[in-house]
């Protein structure tokens, strides 16, 4: 599976992430060149380069996440981490979703962590 942190996900679980597993395929949004855009466009390009968004933005995400599964567009994914989770249980939960799903299982679903 592709991954893709949002903006305001914590580095920090971006590289417990490549440290546990270094075959991860993650891209940050920085690193695609979508540093300040909005949800929708961030959304759009996750859809279009078939990545599940990582994201502590549970306010609008899932706002938007809705509304492209409502309107039949592509949603690969999204999982969205509470801010208030120790970083080692963000990433164990993460691996786990990873480890039991396929990107298909993911498809136009929203998974809460923690579990």
């Amino acid at each position: 599976m592709k991954l893709l942190a949002d903006e305001n996900l914590d580095n920090t679980i971006v590289r417990g992430l490549l440290r546990r597993d270094p075959s991860i395929d993650i891209l940050r949004v920085q690193d695609v060149g979508l540093s300040g855009v909005d949800d929708p466009p961030v959304l759009a390009w996750a859809a279009d380069n078939n990545r599940i968004l990582l994201t502590h933005d549970v306010a609008t995400i899932t706002r938007y996440a809705y509304e492209r599964v409502a309107t039949n567009l592509p949603m690969p994914g999204v999982i969205e981490i509470r801010t208030d989770i120790a970083i080692g249980k963000a990433i164990d939960d993460i691996c786990l979703i990873l480890d039991c799903s396929t990107a298909e299982d993911l498809d136009g679903q929203i998974y809460y962590i923690p579990l």
